[in-house]
């Protein structure tokens, strides 16, 4: 009797143990679908390149159908009865880098999968390696080279690659990409934004030649806290892990040797007279890193921030941040920016508003924007898409936050305008496993770099009696207090704004309004200019009277960011007079005409 009892727990055992074992096998299969690209070796634009950009035949695969029927496999009629219901020769073009909503009136609003081609010819080099590299993919990517998959990557916004040393033949070559930009209620965004979902291969393709031992990255910075004192490590990726290196900066005289160790990493550690970057003298130096098999180039800029106390400190001296929320859209094109010329668009637009900083919601921006801002001296905030509807229970989200993390300060962290990691933007306090799964992040960016300021953007303050109380528990790990408010457009005024209270559970840090403004149709006029149904310009401008007026009742104000320069395409924002399918809180029109509140904002930040 004994014997049986213990022979029926064996058995409940081994089917508990079996199940587990099937689960694990399952997550395996989702991170190998989904996770399995490679993170991107830093500043390809100083590689050796070879450019896929350009016209890509592509199959619009509405019915989901070519998993099913195979699409990477291009099979040709062997006999006089062979027939293949699907092809790429025949069909339409479109052009990479760009969206395909934007290309094709048919896909304006389109989610679902779409199937790339790129046919390139290659002679591969002896003793070289060979990665494709990808700037960007929205949302979802199955990479395939000459039949056999590659792999995938999820994330729209970040660089990835994959080493095709051995896998690409002597002369003709296909490239097949399934480009799925469906939401996912556990992607990172979710269900739910209130922006247009431009899916494609929106950024740069390229295949990228090394040495066999190469510069795969790098970080060359201030010390945190400090002028002078650069305090960095280069990684080599190669069967020759240990090298002598020399990280030379021209201009400054300077020739700084370190050696790598048995996993390829050096330490780089020197003191200089650096002419910091700012916005008023945005400095950058030529530096070049040599090993002795291999050499990069970056223009790298060195500057201090930091917060002590309620301030916000650049160079050791207190700023005021002069920002304003831009996408990633070119509204004239109406189409996602990619080049350097949207870049410039964007740009330029902010500085002639005044600012000094660009919040560049609420995604990584492509590459251009970041270095073309460091070029003209616009400070910038970088963000990634956790954004409101985020399922932080489910036991994936974590992991696709991390990774997008990673790839967003592994590009940038040489950047010396990037002075915000976003973490966060409007999430709810409620949602299960928020607060654990965003502080559990926070720490690990901080492990990432802990030299630029983290923080968390948030709407669940409360507003009663003209009072506000701001008491998140996520303001504990953000350097700034970071507020949306959107008082005189979805929420009334309860009294005077001179006259508003604040309450903070954290009294002494920072306070930067990230997000505020209204809507109004530009050249709007012959209507009542005193309700919000109208879309007025004199609605939306007496918001930014009123709103300025606030902002001397706020303690701590480090810097108040508008939302946002451009009007912006929506497919929630369904006002058929006013809005069209467009947020209309733009300051300039989609057209880049200047709303009456543009004027206002101008003039605020002339005299701060």
């Amino acid at each position: 009797m004994i014997e049986l009892t213990k022979t029926k727990m064996d058995k409940k055992r081994r089917k508990i143990l079996s199940k587990e074992r099937i689960l694990v096998a399952l997550v395996i299969i989702f991170l190998s679908n989904y996770l399995y690209a490679q993170t991107a070796m830093v500043n390809d634009q100083s590689r050796h390149l070879i450019s896929l950009n350009g016209k890509w035949n592509v199959m619009i695969d509405q019915g989901d159908v070519g998993g099913w029927k195979k699409f990477w496999i291009e099979p040709k009629p062997q006999k006089k009865t062979d027939f293949f219901e699907y092809s790429f020769d025949g069909g339409p073009e479109l052009n990479v880098p760009g969206d395909f909503n934007s290309q094709m009136c048919e896909l304006s609003f389109y989610e679902g999968s779409v199937w790339y081609r790129k046919l390139f010819n290659i002679s591969p080099k002896k003793d070289t390696r060979l990665f494709l590299y990808f700037g960007a993919v929205n949302y979802r990517a199955d990479v395939y080279l000459n039949g056999g998959k590659l792999g995938s990557h999820e994330g729209g916004f970040t660089p990835f690659q994959f080493e095709i040393t051995g896998k690409v033949k002597d002369g003709d070559n296909s490239i097949i990409v399934k480009v799925d930009n469906r939401r996912l209620e556990n992607g990172i965004p979710g269900l739910g934004y209130d922006w247009l979902n431009y899916g494609g291969i929106t950024r740069d393709v390229s295949i990228i030649e090394t040495v066999n031992t190469y510069i795969d990255d790098y970080s060359i910075q201030l010390k945190k806290g400090s002028l002078n004192e650069v305090l960095g490590w280069i990684q080599l990726d190669g069967g020759r892990a240990e090298q002598n290196i020399k990280v030379k900066i021209p201009e400054l005289r300077i020739v700084y040797k370190t050696r790598t160790n048995d996993k390829g990493i050096a330490k780089v550690e020197f003191s200089a007279p650096f002419k910091l970057w700012s916005p008023d003298s945005p400095k950058l130096y030529k530096v070049t890193i040599e090993s002795e098999t291999d050499s990069i180039t970056d223009e790298i800029g060195f500057r201090c921030i930091e917060v002590q106390g309620n301030k916000v400190l650049l160079n050791k001296k207190p700023i005021f941040l002069k920002a304003v929320n831009i996408h990633e859209e070119n509204p004239l094109k109406k189409a996602r920016a990619y080049s350097v010329e949207d870049a410039k668009l964007l740009l330029n637009s902010a500085k002639e508003l005044g600012c000094n900083l660009v919040r560049l919601a609420h995604y990584p921006h492509n590459e251009n924007t970041i270095k073309e801002a460091e070029k003209m001296g616009l400070m910038v905030w970088s963000e990634i898409p956790v954004y409101q509807h985020i399922q932080f229970s489910d036991s994936v989200v974590p992991k696709k936050m991390e990774t997008m993390l990673k790839e967003m300060i592994r590009r940038d962290k040489n950047r010396a305008a990037v002075i915000v990691w976003s973490l966060s933007n409007e999430t709810y306090s409620g949602t299960p496993n928020r607060n654990n799964a965003l502080i559990e992040l926070t720490q690990k960016c901080r492990s990432m770099d802990s030299t630029r300021l983290i923080c968390h953007v948030m709407n669940t303050q409360s507003y009663v009696n003209n009072s506000f109380n701001v008491l998140d528990t996520l303001y504990k790990y953000s350097d700034l207090i970071c507020i949306n408010e959107y008082i005189g457009w979805y929420v009334p005024w309860q009294g005077k704004p001179s006259e508003v209270k604040w309450h903070f559970v954290y009294p002494d840090k920072p306070v930067f309004i990230s997000e505020f403004g209204g809507e109004a149709l530009y050249g709007n006029k012959n209507v009542p200019t005193d309700e919000a149904s109208s879309w007025s310009e004199e609605y939306q401008e007496q918001i930014y009277k009123d709103q300025i007026e606030m902002f001397g009742t706020i303690p701590n104000l480090c810097g108040v960011c508008p939302w946002i320069l451009f009007d912006y395409k929506s497919l929630g924002r369904m006002q058929p007079m006013y809005q069209k399918g467009y947020n209309r809180k733009g300051l300039l029109s989609d057209k880049g005409e200047k709303k009456k509140a543009w004027y206002i904002m101008n003039e605020y930040f002339k005299q701060k």
